[in-house]
């Protein structure tokens, strides 16, 4: 991606939750044309997911899905509703809207778009192009490769 070094997915809290209740330390098998015998993944949960404050800064992270054989993993962070206004959401890992410490709406997040990432479908958030140039500014739209 050309404006990040790595992949961050959000998930809603209800959805942390629910991983967190069922899955925490589950193995998963995914196999494709290129891994016909697959290749495994476990689901971490951090225990601390529950503490939405940014203030906790040692557990910002709220899971990851780990690749079994590399070790490489994708961070997953839940997004919470704002206590005192409950139509905005906010993630508690400060890596998003970090610069402005933006609270998104939900309109912003919903409804997903259907996307493709890396040959995968995936869902985006709704207003994506303004939470990029939020984040990143006008030229994430724009730059083909990633400057570090």
């Amino acid at each position: 991606m050309p404006w990040d070094s790595d992949v961050d997915v959000h998930v809603s809290a209800d959805t942390m939750h629910f991983l967190a209740s069922y899955y925490n330390m589950t193995i998963h098998t995914c196999r494709t044309e290129h891994a016909p015998r697959g290749k495994n993944y476990m689901l971490e949960v951090n225990p601390k997911w529950v503490n939405s404050s940014p203030e906790d800064s040692l557990n910002t992270i709220d899971a990851r899905w780990i690749d079994m054989l590399s070790g490489v993993f994708i961070d997953i962070t839940a997004v919470h509703r704002t206590p005192k206004k409950p139509s905005m959401m906010f993630c508690k890992d400060d890596h998003h809207y970090r610069l402005k410490r933006v609270c998104v709406k939900e309109a912003d997040l919903f409804p997903l778009r259907d996307s493709v990432f890396e040959d995968r479908p995936v869902k985006i958030p709704y207003n994506y192009a303004e939470l990029l140039q939020q984040e990143y500014g006008r030229v994430s739209l724009t730059r083909t490769r990633f400057a570090g």
